[in-house]
C-alpha cells in the first residue's frame, strides 16, 4: 500500500480545490498515483453533477473583467443552488478566474469548450461540483467592445458593463457611474425611444390612475362631494 503524505494531499487539494479528506480518500483510492486521484475526484464530480442536474441554480456570484487598454469587457454569473456557496471565497475566486478566461471568446458555447489547465471549462466546473456538492453552472455570458468600457459590481450579485465611442478624461469613472445605474434601476434600453410602445402605453396609464387617485384624496381631505369631480 503507497505511502500517502500530507504534502501528497495538500497538492491535490491546492490543483483541485476538493476538501482534505476527499483528497486523502482519493489518493488511497489510487494508491498514491497523483492523476488517477484527480481522475477520481472528476468522476465524483460528474456523479454529483448528474444527480443534481434537476436541481435549480438561481443563486451564485456575477463578476466582471476589463482587459489592460479598456476596450473590452466580459461578464459572467456562476451559479449555484444556494446563497451559502454563492458568498464562499473559493467560489467567488474560481468565478473571477473564468472571468477572465472568458473575455478571450465570443459565445458561451466557445467558452465552455475552451482549455482550462488541462481540461475543459465545462469539465471544469463538473469537478467543483463533486467539489462543493452544489450544481455549478454559467448562466449570463456577455461581452462588450468599446473604445473604452468600464464595469460596476454590486456585491457579486448584479453586474454591468457600459462602453462609450471615444476615450475621454475619468472615462472610467463615467462609465463606472452609468453601469451603476443600469445596475441600480435594471435598465435594458439607452433611450427612451427604444422603449416598446406597450410598455410606454401601460405607463402612461400608471401615471394616470396615480394623478386621479391623487385627486380623489384631495376630494376626501376637503371633505367635498364626489359627484362635483368629473373625471
Amino acid at each position: 500500500m503507497a505511502t500517502i503524505t500530507a504534502a501528497d494531499v495538500n497538492k491535490l487539494r491546492q490543483t483541485t480545490g476538493a476538501g482534505m479528506m476527499d483528497c486523502k480518500k482519493a489518493l488511497v483510492e489510487a494508491e498514491g498515483d497523483f492523476d488517477k486521484a484527480i481522475q477520481n475526484l472528476r468522476e465524483k464530480g460528474q456523479k454529483v453533477a448528474a444527480n443534481r442536474s434537476d436541481r435549480e441554480s438561481s443563486e451564485g456570484a456575477a463578476v466582471s473583467f476589463i482587459n489592460a487598454d479598456k476596450t473590452k469587457g466580459a461578464i459572467i454569473t456562476l451559479n449555484c443552488e444556494t446563497d451559502f456557496v454563492g458568498k464562499n471565497e473559493a467560489f467567488v475566486t474560481l468565478a473571477k478566474e473564468l472571468v477572465e478566461r472568458a473575455i478571450n471568446f465570443s459565445s458561451k458555447e466557445e467558452f465552455l469548450a475552451s482549455d482550462f489547465n488541462g481540461i475543459t471549462v465545462a469539465e471544469k466546473l463538473i469537478e467543483q461540483t463533486g467539489v462543493i456538492g452544489e450544481k455549478i453552472e454559467i448562466g449570463g455570458f456577455e461581452i462588450l467592445e468599446g473604445a473604452f468600457v468600464g464595469s460596476y459590481v454590486h456585491v457579486n450579485k448584479i453586474a454591468a458593463l457600459t462602453a462609450i465611442s471615444a476615450p475621454i478624461a475619468n472615462g472610467d469613472v463615467l462609465t463606472k457611474d452609468i453601469s451603476m445605474q443600469v445596475a441600480s434601476m435594471g435598465a435594458d434600453t439607452l433611450s427612451y425611444k427604444d422603449f416598446d410602445p406597450a410598455f410606454v402605453a401601460s405607463e402612461l396609464a400608471d401615471l394616470e390612475y396615480a394623478r386621479f387617485s391623487c385627486i380623489l384624496c384631495q376630494l376626501n381631505a376637503e371633505q367635498l362631494p364626489w359627484q362635483l369631480f368629473d373625471h
